[in-house]
């Protein structure tokens, strides 16, 4: 799938008792899974990798690549605090 070559997968984590298991988001063929020895250790690591970043994208933004992001933020936060 294009979208995946372009902007990398988006991986979905779930788990079945000792399995934890992952799916493209976007619907292409890859995935895949990992036995774990105990059912809470599956479910433990699917809900920590089972993630999404986009909500601390500008506070945990690379310096140099997002340094827009950073700016914008700041300012934005400096504004709050004026008022």
């Amino acid at each position: 799938m294009l979208r995946c070559r372009v902007l990398g997968h988006r991986f979905r984590f779930t788990s079945e008792r000792e399995t934890m298991s992952w799916q493209c988001q976007r619907g292409c063929e890859a995935g895949g899974a990992k036995r774990y020895a105990s059912v809470e250790d599956a479910r433990r690591y699917a809900q920590a990798f089972d993630k999404e970043d986009r909500d601390d994208l500008g506070r945990r933004a690379p310096l140099v690549g997002l340094l827009p992001l950073r700016l914008i933020r700041a300012l934005r936060q400096r504004r709050k605090s004026d008022r």
